[in-house]
């Protein structure tokens, strides 16, 4: 009796003493009255609780166990009744696991356990419902009438009452031993920060433009109460700000999560709640694709990351598939969902990635893949909302909550990492591959990319593999120095590791007009032009004002400029090393050659030629350049050698054209009046002792006035000699 009473004294002290440290913290007490005033969860919860608890928690070495779990709550798979029971069950559980050896400890030391009336099988329920009691202070918890009962629960519930003196003298003093002011200061220093990281982590959200664009996103927000402002740093109640990497995701206090949820924004898809890492990786992925390629999304559980890869691919010519959906139910569910986010380009397969051939026919326009293996995860704050959203292995949570990963685990990580990164490498039509972690440890970044790059897996038919750093959509964000984009977890983002392998282009390819439209569009540099397919009748109608803009002068230069311009880039790139960075060669720069091995061309010698100093100084109105430079392409790649011809290498020259003579039109007739003279120039070669260049020769000429043409421009039968 003696030693009761000094329990019950002990106890009182310790717990107003709880009490006075912790009021001083600010999110303890808002946690701790939150679950007063909600007076614990419903039964449901317990028991799905348990059973996550029973499949994640920490096992022991056999002369060290104490206390034993039953195997009877394993088989059963957890019955949820809608999102927010799902997510109080796992932080419940997750919780438990945290403080597995404290429960214990408090079960052994107030004589509670072993029990006869109660049996292994029910442990893993005392345990999570002893972490719920000590967190509300041992106080009872009111049940309501239309709640469901679940005896076991009930059993349960009443016992720990029953022992809630012995169970919080016991709580403290396993305080006391560890001189800790709460039980959160029992925990490593690494798991305090992840819990701290957490609790102020801002919620970002993608905004789903097939379901609303995003101005008009920003009209409901701001009709809701929320005012933007420019950085995290600014939040200060309704706020919101606009990521500083991905144009589309919005960021929101982690306050307000409960208020936003409810948003019709949020119920009816419109802004999609997900870690920025996987918008990262999506984005990636959107700046390496062409007008009509397709999509691998290497792993079923990201589905709303493949969301957002149709959201942003193109829903008619484009497909987003998605690997390893096993059954039908899942793909059912899949299905639904995608349909409620009007998302209609996405090929759901039943194969994992790993048992896909390269060679399927299924996957030939596939020109991307977006790899995000399972990792450890553990630069993760909240790792609730990466499991729910991410739908990965709650086994996961074994490891979170110790704060790190077994090194043979890590290894077995690793190597699987590996063997998928691999494997999208040998996709001979896939060009390029999105690798993403949210790991921070290097053998599951680095150490996979550079493993699987040595390994050459690709073969010697096709171009190999290189680095490349990411390139997003925002055109402030010149992108990592590094070639790896790598992003520590703070109070502002979880842990990302990005890794962009591009393949090297072959310096014969020439790309489409097509794909550079659709690379220039998607760069936002042809921002208000529809490169679309066009219609017969619109073709008619360009056809008929382009021969009405043939017979008129242009007044403006700028669109002449623009094209001398680029061909003084495309003459540069001739000349240079046909080896092609796979940045540029992802990115569409088009690299134009004339021989693969050496960039030169056959010329006619001429006798005649003159100085440079005889050319016109300055550059007017050219309307025929662009048809003179292609056809002296065209007959540049097409002539074939000749032994009498002189060879001269190509080098960078400045292209300067010659006057165009205007007709004058005459306000009192038609009759137009054209100078007697008009020069034209022809590009020719000249072989000199100090260098070969190009050199245009003049020949005078007179033009006989024809009032059918619609330009003055003499057509020479062949230009190109």
């Amino acid at each position: 009796m003696p030693s009761s009473k000094s329990n019950l004294i002990l106890s009182s002290d310790i717990s107003n003493f709880k009490e006075m440290a912790i009021s001083n913290e600010r999110e303890p007490v808002e946690k701790s009255a939150s679950l007063i005033e909600n007076n614990g969860y419903q039964d449901s919860v317990y028991i799905n609780a348990a059973k996550i608890f029973q499949g994640i928690r920490n096992e022991k070495p056999q002369d060290k166990i104490l206390v034993r779990y039953g195997n009877e709550l394993v088989p059963s798979l957890p019955d949820f009744k809608d999102e927010c029971s799902q997510r109080s069950s796992y932080e419940l559980a997750f919780s438990a696991v945290k403080y597995q050896d404290l429960l214990e400890n408090i079960l052994l030391d107030s004589c509670f356990y072993p029990c006869q009336s109660i049996p292994d099988e029910l442990t893993s329920l005392i345990v999570v419902m002893l972490y719920d009691l000590q967190d509300r202070k041992f106080q009872a918890r009111q049940i309501s009438d239309e709640e469901e009962s679940i005896p076991e629960v009930r059993d349960v519930e009443r016992y720990l009452y029953s022992f809630k003196t012995k169970l919080a003298a016991a709580l403290a003093r396993c305080r006391i031993k560890h001189d800790a002011l709460s039980i959160e200061y029992i925990l490593p220093e690494t798991l305090r920060k992840q819990e701290q990281r957490a609790s102020a982590l801002p919620l970002y959200a993608w905004i789903n433009t097939l379901k609303s664009s995003l101005e008009d996103i920003y009209k409901e927000l701001k009709k809701e109460g929320f005012t933007k402002v420019e950085s995290v740093s600014d939040f200060e109640g309704y706020t919101y700000c606009l990521d500083k990497h991905c144009h589309d995701v919005l960021v929101f206090p982690a306050s307000l999560k409960e208020e936003i949820l409810n948003l019709e924004l949020f119920t009816g898809y419109k802004l999609i709640l997900q870690d920025k890492s996987r918008s990262l990786a999506v984005h990636s992925v959107k700046a390496l694709l062409n007008m009509d390629d397709d999509i691998i999304v290497a792993h079923m559980g990201s589905r709303l990351t493949a969301a957002h890869m149709s959201v942003l691919s193109n829903q008619s010519t484009s497909k987003v598939f998605v690997c390893g959906v096993k059954s039908q139910a899942k793909e059912v569910e899949l299905k639904e969902l995608f349909t409620r986010m009007a998302c209609g380009n996405i090929e759901l397969l039943h194969e994992d990635f790993t048992e896909i051939e390269p060679t399927d026919q299924r996957l030939q326009k596939a020109k991307v893949i977006l790899l995000l293996p399972r990792c450890s995860g553990l630069g993760v704050s909240n790792p609730i909302e990466f499991i729910l959203n991410e739908h990965e292995d709650a086994g996961l949570l074994r490891d979170l909550s110790q704060g790190s990963v077994a090194e043979n685990k890590l290894h077995i990580l690793a190597e699987r990492q590996r063997q998928e990164l691999m494997h999208a490498m040998r996709f001979n039509k896939a060009q390029a591959i999105v690798y993403c972690t949210c790991s921070v440890y290097p053998e599951e970044n680095e150490a996979v990319v550079n493993k699987a790059l040595e390994s050459g897996v690709e073969g010697s038919k096709v171009q190999p593999y290189r680095l490349s750093p990411p390139l997003w959509c925002n055109s402030e964000i010149e992108g990592p120095s590094d070639i790896f984009f790598k992003m520590e977890p703070s109070e502002i983002s979880n842990c990302c590791f990005l890794a962009v392998l591009a393949r090297q282009r072959d310096p014969a390819e020439v790309m489409s007009v097509k794909d550079i439209l659709a690379r220039a569009a998607a760069k936002g540099l042809l921002e208000g032009l529809d490169i679309g397919k066009s219609s017969k009748r619109e073709e008619k109608r360009k056809k008929k004002s382009k021969v009405t803009q043939q017979r008129n002068v242009p007044k403006d230069t700028g669109v002449q400029t623009n094209i001398v311009e680029f061909l003084n880039r495309e003459m540069i790139s001739i000349n240079t090393n046909s080896e092609v960075s796979p940045i540029k060669a992802i990115s569409g720069v088009p690299q134009k050659n004339v021989n693969q091995t050496n960039s030169s061309i056959q010329l006619k010698k001429i006798t005649k030629p003159i100085s440079n100093s005889s050319l016109p100084g300055m550059l007017k109105n050219a309307p025929n350049l662009s048809s003179m430079s292609k056809v002296f392409e065209r007959r540049t790649h097409i002539r074939k050698p000749r032994a009498e011809d002189k060879m001269v290498v190509l080098k960078p020259v400045e292209i300067v054209l010659p006057p165009v003579m205007v007709p004058y039109f005459n306000p009192q007739g038609n009759k137009s009046q054209i100078s007697a003279q008009h020069y034209y120039y022809r590009w020719t070669g000249i072989k000199s002792s100090a260098r070969d260049l190009f050199i245009p020769s003049l020949s005078k000429r007179f033009i006989k006035p024809k009032e059918t043409l619609p330009s003055t421009m003499v057509k020479h039968p062949r230009p190109w000699i």
